[in-house]
């Protein structure tokens, strides 16, 4: 069972809080690597943490200058906000200089936070960024022998297989106007011939609307005529092998890869298996939007797909739109199978923060969503860092604006976070008693995935179709699902309602019943529903009658339930207990 903590080094650790919108480094402050200490990593153990993902530990185009180590600033018109975009990488074999101590030991500095993190018990995920690069993408810290990408391109050409890149001969770069939040002119930025942009954008004049601080990567793809090359190798898969070869074997146990639906699944079917033969744990994350292409990569080698379109989805459309909580059921059904390979969240850097007055404002009308895509299949559930804390992302930091989510792209600080962090201390010395909730909260959901036997490795039983609408239930705003393993059985509900508590009846059906092992017990023949975070919430029922009568049910607004169904033991003496 797997339980991934986002964590973003520029945003974790920065302890500043009077910040400036396009505020540079100095100003604004920024997290280290010796930020994520050992009382974060073993606070984050304490959560239910298993796998801790680094996001945006690459060097990548900024307009923070490090000239005096080689490295300058990248050309304005390239860089999104003042830090700079994590996914415009300017060199695979690189660390980002602003999160090391002493710039120039940066490696140093990464290759002790991983192993300080893998003396803790923890997994450590990177970014595998390889759809794009930056603009200005030059490696100075490839490894001896190794060709750096575009070296030997023909830029005459609009496509060759060699190629790194793609090209529009004869066209001259337009990049879109930006303002200059230094308020000195930009000079416009030299590329000729104009490569192809990020977002397979083929044209010279990308607009503000495209990822016009990077370049597409060729991986043999002619998309003139939809021809993919595969013999001779392309030049970029070598390429590409080299860097992830180059990570593995530093201690990095697994990639969550970008925008990996954009990348030829040829070379995913070429690239994973060999390399999981080297590195036999080695865990492949895809980000991908594409349903009709999930099959074909986990068939590929990846172990774990993002589910946004399905699961995440559609639970915003119930939680700001009103949709009804049974439509999760489609959902699951719709993977055809693959539920355990989807990787379920509820933030990350892409979303908008549950927090945030531009999505809920109130951080616990979240946590129904949040337990359902925690604890319905047995794939890994991600946090984004500041989630548990109720970060809000209020205001415009810079490149971003205010969109509700915290910037990638400029140093900025999580305050509710902050609290938490405490100075390094990362002991909620700071946190309300709202937030001390809420993270324990996420903490009795993340350690239950990894206590319990039903939930790391059982079945699911979807409970929806046994009640309808019409008996005491209600599918507009409550969910209920069985998960069960050997003699471990859990009944969830989740009251998806803000404002109204619900008084049900759960049906479940004989074939539930049976495949759970849900049968009178041999010393008395009733059996106990508890609710395994409210000692006081004891039920009781008759297993063969659940099917026509039911479980009656109270749920407070917002409530997740987790009851445990167990045989009464002889340890109850309680004569109400003796009858259902």
């Amino acid at each position: 069972m797997i339980n991934i903590y986002q964590l973003f080094p520029r945003l974790f650790g920065n302890q500043e809080s009077n910040v400036k919108p396009y505020g540079t480094i100095e100003e604004n402050g920024c997290g280290k690597f010796e930020s994520i200490n050992d009382q974060a990593l073993e606070a984050l153990q304490e959560l239910g943490i298993t796998h801790i993902w680094l996001t945006g530990i690459i060097r990548h185009a900024s307009l923070t200058d490090y000239s005096a180590l080689g490295l300058p600033a990248a050309h304005p018109q390239t860089v999104k906000g003042v830090a700079g975009s994590p996914y415009a990488i300017t060199d695979y074999y690189d660390v980002c200089p602003d999160l090391a101590t002493d710039p120039e030991q940066r490696m140093t500095e990464l290759e002790a936070l991983i192993e300080r993190i893998h003396q803790k018990g923890l997994g450590v995920l990177m970014d595998f960024v390889p759809n794009h690069v930056a603009r200005g993408y030059a490696s100075f810290a490839r490894p001896e022998g190794i060709p750096d990408l575009g070296e030997g391109d023909c830029s005459s050409l609009a496509f060759s297989p060699e190629n790194n890149f793609y090209y529009l001969p004869g066209q001259k770069l337009q990049l879109p106007a930006l303002a200059d939040q230094f308020g000195k002119p930009i000079e416009p930025y030299d590329e000729f011939p104009a490569k192809v942009t990020g977002n397979d954008c083929f044209s010279a004049t990308p607009t503000i609307n495209d990822w016009y601080d990077t370049v597409k990567l060729n991986y043999g793809k002619d998309f003139q005529n939809g021809e993919q090359v595969t013999q001779p190798i392309p030049d970029t898969w070598l390429r590409m092998q080299e860097i992830l070869s180059f990570w593995s074997a530093k201690g990095v146990d697994g990639f969550r890869v970008d925008m990996a639906g954009m990348v030829p699944l040829a070379f995913w079917e070429w690239l994973i298996p060999p390399l999981k033969q080297d590195y036999k744990e080695l865990i492949m994350i895809a980000e991908i939007y594409e349903p009709e292409l999930y099959q074909g990569f986990v068939n590929a080698g990846f172990d774990f797909l993002y589910d946004k379109i399905g699961i995440y989805n559609r639970l915003e459309a119930i939680l700001r739109h009103g949709q009804a909580a049974e439509s999760i059921s489609i959902c699951w059904k719709m993977l055809q199978g693959l539920d355990d390979k989807m990787l379920r969240f509820m933030e990350n850097h892409d979303e908008i923060r549950l927090a945030s007055p531009h999505f809920l404002t109130d951080p616990f009308a979240a946590l129904p969503a949040v337990s359902l895509s925690a604890l319905m299949h047995r794939g890994p559930f991600m946090l984004y860092n500041g989630q548990e804390s109720g970060e809000r992302a209020e205001g415009a930091m810079g490149y971003s604006g205010d969109d509700g989510r915290t910037s990638i792209f400029d140093y900025t600080h999580m305050p509710q976070h902050q609290q938490w962090f405490n100075g390094g201390r990362c002991d909620g010395g700071k946190l309300s008693e709202e937030q001390v909730f809420l993270r324990r909260f996420y903490q009795n959901i993340l350690r239950l995935r990894l206590s319990s036997k039903a939930f790391s490795k059982g079945r699911f039983y979807d409970l929806m179709w046994a009640n309808p609408w019409y008996t005491n239930f209600d599918p507009r705003f409550v969910y209920a699902f069985l998960r069960y393993f050997e003699d471990e059985r859990y009944l969830v509900l989740v009251n998806f309602n803000r404002h109204e508590s619900r008084n049900m009846c759960v049906n479940i059906p004989d074939d539930a019943r049976e495949m759970a092992g849900i049968f009178p017990g041999k010393t008395r023949r009733c059996w106990i529903a508890e609710n395994i975070f409210e000692d006081s919430d004891k039920l009781t029922f008759d297993p063969d009658r659940i099917a026509k009568d039911g479980i009656w049910v109270h749920l407070e607004p917002l409530q997740t339930i987790i009851y445990k169904l167990q045989p009464i033991p002889k340890s109850y003496d309680n004569p109400n207990y003796e009858n259902c």
